[in-house]
């Protein structure tokens, strides 16, 4: 039988200190482990409520708007599926692996599971990045939350600081150069489609669109 292959990197190596500082503050916050564990996984679901928000207003809006709306989805699959691909390559051990004495009240997941970047905070961070382009307004309340869901990550124990400040390094400027891309080419499909059959989901029936920003 061979030997495994080596992980790439020690990811306690590099900020497991500010790591361990945070994971302590979970052990003498017993009262907040459980909600934080139940919105580290559950609070995705505000960046999908804030995307068909986007999409709602984009309704009332020109046919970019409604490109970069119908585009978020996609930019985050993209940012995801980018960060996927780094964390195969970089192989780093989820902190239950490198520091087992810490205090990690999440699952460890299995092995191949690995640490960096966080694929929570990549999701968070690509909506915050697609939103901006789409609404300001969004991407605010958006990034507020982002924020939140990259500390909770660290706070369970499942991901180290520089894991989940990685993610949104990554997730930021691949969501938005894919929204832009995808918004260049779909405003002329989006203009056609406003006058087909699909016009209820593309345009509102009141009037008052205006540019986006």
């Amino acid at each position: 039988m061979t030997d495994p292959v080596p992980l790439a990197f020690d990811g306690s190596r590099i900020d497991g200190s500010l790591f361990l500082t945070i994971t302590d503050f979970a052990r003498h916050t017993a009262w907040a482990n459980g909600p934080m564990e139940w919105w580290t996984n559950a609070g995705l679901g505000v960046f999908a409520v804030l995307a068909v928000l986007g999409w709602w207003r984009a309704r009332r809006r020109d046919a970019r708007a409604m490109s970069l709306a119908l585009a978020a989805p996609v930019s985050v699959a993209v940012a995801f599926a980018a960060a996927e691909v780094v964390k195969k390559i970089m192989a780093e051990p989820r902190p239950c692996r490198s520091l087992p004495r810490a205090f990690v009240f999440e699952k460890c997941p299995v092995p191949t599971d690995y640490a960096f970047p966080s694929g929570h905070t990549t999701t968070a961070a690509a909506t915050v990045a697609a939103l901006f382009l789409l609404d300001r307004r969004l991407s605010a309340v958006a990034g507020i939350f982002a924020v939140f869901e990259a500390f909770s990550r660290v706070y369970v124990g499942g991901h180290y600081p520089h894991d989940v400040l990685g993610s949104a390094l990554l997730a930021l400027p691949v969501a938005g150069l894919t929204s832009m891309a995808a918004a260049r080419l779909g405003t002329p499909l989006v203009t056609r489609w406003r006058a087909s059959p699909l016009s209820p989901i593309l345009v509102a029936k009141t009037p008052g669109a205006h540019a986006a920003p």
